[in-house]
């Protein structure tokens, strides 16, 4: 038995599955990840200063015309379609067994899969509100914006995305409370590198823990099944 047919195994044995996700879940939709080899992270900018601090809360404040720069010409993902990765989660909940999917992705990708139950623990850039009144707006509203973009009020629109610095949303206390009930993790996509969302692996109680990762992460030891092969070729292969 292979890696791939030991996983259906475990999801068909599976009624109560959690799937969480990161940035390499979405590039096979084409959105670039960001610590990969052709990440985001790689890519020289204009500025000298690191993109971790582009996509920072001191940035925003600080500096928010390279802040909102730097956010409309990469952060923009709007245009991208879901992979098979986030169509067959979609299948997934709809018979029932994947009780939630929780997301590092700001990319709304699962949501326009038809995934109903979706954590987005680091935000959405589908969204933004005023930093001042606290109206919302849609995430074209920043996009649309020449410069910073301002309220009514006169207030500064912000993405409703976590920025480098700032804590996570209610999103993830919910995301604790389905990793620890779960019997079936699937970790997908994601270097478990980034604090706090990479903790989220130790809140697991369940029976069996899966990482799918073209790399090793920190979290290896704790699983029953490790894949290095590519998303779309795993995900392709259930049913």
């Amino acid at each position: 038995m292979n890696n791939i047919e030991k996983l259906q195994e475990l999801i068909d044995d599976s009624n109560n599955i959690v799937f969480f996700g990161g940035a390499g879940v979405s590039t096979e939709s084409g959105i670039k990840d960001f610590r990969g080899k052709n990440g985001l992270y790689k890519e020289k900018t204009k500025s000298s200063k690191p993109p971790e601090y582009m996509l920072s809360n001191a940035c925003l404040f600080n500096e928010p015309e390279l802040f909102f720069e730097y956010y409309k010409n990469n952060m923009d993902c709007r245009n991208y379609k879901p992979n098979i990765t986030h169509k067959y989660l979609k299948n997934l909940e709809d018979k029932n067994k994947l009780k939630a999917i929780v997301t590092q992705n700001i990319d709304g990708l699962h949501q326009k899969a038809g995934s109903k139950n979706v954590l987005e623990i680091h935000g959405t850039t589908y969204t933004c509100y005023c930093t001042k009144c606290h109206k919302t707006y849609p995430g074209d509203y920043i996009y649309n914006a020449k410069g910073i973009p301002k309220c009514k009020c006169g207030g500064m629109i912000r993405p409703d995305v976590t920025l480098y610095g700032e804590m996570l949303p209610e999103a993830y206390m919910h995301a604790i409370n389905y990793i620890s009930h779960a019997d079936l993790l699937i970790v997908a996509g994601t270097s478990l590198t980034v604090e706090p969302a990479s903790s989220l692996v130790t809140c697991f109680k369940g029976k069996n823990l899966v990482i799918i990762n073209d790399t090793p992460t920190p979290y290896d030891y704790l699983a029953n099944l490790i894949i290095r092969t590519p998303l779309g070729s795993v995900f392709s292969k259930l049913k």
